[in-house]
């Protein structure tokens, strides 16, 4: 797969958030100076995920297992960090054949018309200690919207193979009718069939790209 080859359609609704505002009170640490640089999502050790209230008493989980990643990380000034991730909606799994169809049907992803589901960072915010908001575009189905992260630095380690790793829980929760994902059906105690608020799970251990040249 090579998602970021493919050209972009054209997007039908574009929102941006307010720009975030630095915390003056919020200093970052002058360890993480050292750990300025390109890195890529590692998908053995990552998890970027989803959960959601199934028939208002159970959780159903999901995850996506085929994206691509470009983050940058300034450990000096958060604000110039950035990152893009751009998923394979047909790679949704839940762990149930069936669902996981219903899923990349028309009556959710459209996988088929709509392959990518792609997120673009937009403003980066160190909002206290290992705490850092990420303001971005998250695009589903053609349809582009605003949404904030609040990532924690887990913590940076040398592997026994000698490659830098950080480590980043990331957490947001969404309305996916704003997508466009509206499919649902009426329960007959009342309610709905899958809630309209789904929570997206970013668990992130990322690798160094070493320097060209």
């Amino acid at each position: 797969m090579n998602l970021f080859n493919r050209s972009s359609p054209p997007r039908r609704t574009v929102a941006h958030a307010a720009p975030a505002v630095p915390n003056p009170a919020v200093l970052p640490d002058p360890a993480l100076a050292a750990l300025t640089g390109e890195w890529v999502i590692d998908p053995a050790h990552s998890r970027i995920g989803f959960s959601v209230r199934h028939a208002m008493v159970t959780t159903v989980r999901g995850s996506f297992t085929e994206y691509e990643s470009r983050l940058y990380f300034d450990g000096r000034n958060p604000a110039r960090s950035r990152a893009e991730i751009v998923l394979s909606s047909a790679s949704v799994e839940t762990g149930v054949e069936q669902r996981d169809a219903h899923l990349v049907s028309r009556d959710f992803f459209d996988a088929a018309t709509y392959p990518r589901i792609s997120f673009t960072s937009t403003a980066v915010q160190l909002a206290s200690k290992d705490v850092y908001r990420m303001t971005g575009d998250l695009t589903i189905k053609d349809v582009t919207r605003p949404v904030v992260l609040e990532l924690t630095y887990i913590g940076h380690v040398v592997d026994p193979f000698g490659y830098d790793r950080v480590g980043f829980d990331g957490t947001t929760t969404i309305n996916r009718s704003d997508w466009g994902l509206t499919y649902n059906t009426r329960l007959a105690q009342g309610g709905s069939l899958v809630s309209e608020k789904v929570r997206l799970q970013f668990d992130i251990a990322a690798t160094r790209i070493p320097p060209a040249g």
